[in-house]
């Protein structure tokens, strides 16, 4: 039996021949772009199943089955690609999100896969879920980043998604190095935050370590079996506590991550051939020059004040 030229079999061809011209022009750009990159690899899952359907429109012709059933077939196929091609568009804040992490992940060194954070975990434990796993050469294990900083570690892995244990969680225990003494300590998450005030807890390993307010920490070697990756950004410390019974400084840390907003993420599946150390941080806050306010005597009129003139330094 002929295949049938009806309508509905018109409009999914059509579909398909859109897609096809749309993944030829996408090959053909340059690949020379970190950011086009970084786009294909998140969007290649759903490119791959375009393929897949391309694969099946030339079965549809060769073919001498039942045009209805191949049809059928096909729209469900279609419909699937339509809802991955959805999820897999970035939005402006996505490519902003992943145009600086590239940046950070140059200035380091990491060989990272980029992923989005496609569900959150339940449970005790502070999880989030990415859309990359062991096909993109994810491993249990890796350390996970963003733009602003240390995200996590991966914990279990398929081969299209993975579990990221969130630094924040308490169970966390991060080996940091205190910039730029470099001196080493480990810091622990705050665990789910309810009204409080989310940072993290720092103690250092030396009875005899000196901190301030204002130091900024990177990941380094681990105190337990949690190894990450060195040199990614962690935080700054806010407050340098005095425990009573403490043998180590013990500080307050506020997190560069903002880890009730995460997007676009990168997986570390290679670390650097050396430590990159602080080279990864971003640049401190510099305090503004102060003014000294002078006042001028002179002339005035009855029942008025002299006026204030800002004069730089002090």
């Amino acid at each position: 039996m002929g295949v049938r030229d009806t309508r509905r079999t018109r409009v999914v061809l059509f579909v398909l021949l859109v897609v096809a011209l749309g993944l030829i022009a996408f090959g053909y750009s340059d690949g020379s772009s970190p950011l086009l990159r970084g786009v294909r690899h998140i969007s290649g899952s759903a490119f791959g199943g375009i393929e897949h359907a391309a694969s099946s429109v030339a079965g549809f012709f060769s073919g001498s089955g039942s045009s209805g059933a191949q049809v059928r077939q096909l729209q469900q196929e279609v419909t699937a690609l339509r809802a991955e091609l959805s999820g897999a568009q970035l939005t402006k804040a996505d490519y902003e999100q992943l145009r600086k992490l590239l940046q950070v992940a140059g200035a380091g060194q990491y060989r990272i896969v980029a992923a989005s954070v496609i569900a959150v975990g339940p449970g005790y434990q502070l999880t989030v879920t990415l859309d990359a796993g062991s096909a993109d050469g994810v491993k249990t294990g890796d350390t996970v980043m963003n733009d602003q900083g240390l995200v996590g570690q991966v914990t279990t892995v398929t081969s299209s998604t993975s579990t990221v244990l969130l630094a924040s969680d308490a169970s966390a225990n991060i080996g940091v190095a205190v910039a730029p003494s470099g001196e080493l300590g480990y810091v622990t998450g705050p665990g789910p935050v309810d009204g409080g005030d989310g940072l993290m807890r720092l103690n250092m390993l030396n009875s005899s370590s000196v901190i301030h307010v204002g130091q900024q920490l990177v990941t380094a070697a681990s105190a337990s079996s949690q190894d990450y990756v060195p040199g990614v950004p962690v935080g700054t410390i806010t407050k340098v506590l005095i425990r009573n019974g403490s043998l180590t400084p013990v500080a307050e840390v506020k997190p560069f991550t903002n880890f009730t907003s995460l997007g676009v993420v990168g997986i570390i599946i290679q670390p650097p051939a050396h430590n990159p150390r602080f080279s990864v941080l971003p640049p401190i806050p510099r305090p503004l020059p102060a003014v000294t306010v002078t006042v001028t005597a002179g002339p005035r009129k009855p029942g008025t004040s002299p006026s204030p003139t800002p004069t730089p330094g002090g």
